[in-house]
């Protein structure tokens, strides 16, 4: 139970290691999945790669996947972002790595502004500070091409739970370079609330509104951001945004090229070849 709400996760990987005669503990990392409105799978099984240097845990989001809270009320990123410190605090996890992908990193940049310094370092995996449409509709139109464009605007426009699965139809085959049958890795597979996603990114939700910009500038974390150069619905533009409003002694920005939504779909060697680099810095 977190902040009246009960939340589901799950682990990979030993926290405590055999060192010789001792044990040492390893870092904890805490994926925040996207959305809003699906669940963790998509993460599964690619992060299971990094349990050789952290202990992995799955969270799904209050409201989404597994996890109870079904008030619209408390669907918001400061509730979303109290949780993942109230989930850290139930379970005694200290100084944690946080990677938010996509809606994720909605949330984790609102737990780096509520909570600074908590976390070991924060990964903010295709994502950006604030939404905006004519940018989503360009990515779209030079990934695949006019048609798919006038789709991602009509949709994004006015979103709604009924236009979730023809926007999945004609648009997230492009979210990512290579994709496998069926798109994304894991949405077949996730438990979908699209009522969550209608609440959150509809004509009047809280998605058209949110600006980080302001408070990234005093991030106590280490950052590190990713991007995929191919990336249609959180274009490289908006993850040089983000990087340029960060403190610049303690943020990297990688963009990796021939990648789209979340960069280890397309190259899971090097993100995780440089999330582990990240995590041992």
């Amino acid at each position: 139970m977190v902040n009246g709400a009960p939340l589901w996760f799950d682990v990979e990987g030993a926290g405590l290691v055999p060192d010789g005669e001792g044990m040492r503990q390893r870092p904890t990392l805490i994926l925040l999945h996207g959305g809003p409105g699906f669940d963790h799978a998509t993460f599964k099984p690619a992060f299971g790669a990094l349990t050789d240097v952290a202990q992995v845990i799955y969270l799904d989001h209050r409201g989404q996947g597994r996890s109870g809270g079904s008030d619209p009320a408390t669907w918001t990123l400061a509730q979303w972002a109290d949780d993942v410190k109230g989930f850290c605090d139930a379970l005694g996890i200290e100084k944690p790595f946080v990677l938010g992908n996509s809606f994720g990193g909605f949330v984790a940049q609102a737990y780096m502004q509520r909570h600074p310094g908590h976390a070991a370092g924060v990964i903010l995996s295709s994502t950006a500070a604030r939404m905006q449409l004519d940018l989503i509709v360009k990515a779209f139109d030079r990934r695949a091409g006019p048609a798919v464009a006038a789709a991602a605007r009509t949709f994004w426009t006015d979103v709604t739970a009924d236009k979730v699965a023809p926007y999945a139809a004609i648009c997230m085959g492009c979210y990512t370079v290579n994709p496998p049958p069926g798109g994304i890795v894991g949405r077949s597979r996730s438990i979908v609330k699209p009522e969550v996603l209608e609440h959150f990114s509809g004509r009047n939700g809280e998605m058209w509104g949110m600006d980080f910009r302001p408070s990234l500038g005093r991030a106590a974390s280490p950052v590190l951001v990713l991007a995929g150069d191919q990336d249609p619905i959180t274009p490289w533009e908006a993850a040089e945004e983000i990087f340029a409003h960060l403190p610049p002694a303690t943020s990297m920005l990688k963009r990796f090229a021939q990648c789209g939504h979340g960069t280890f779909r397309d190259d899971p060697q090097g993100t995780f070849d440089l999330l582990r680099a990240f995590m041992r810095q």
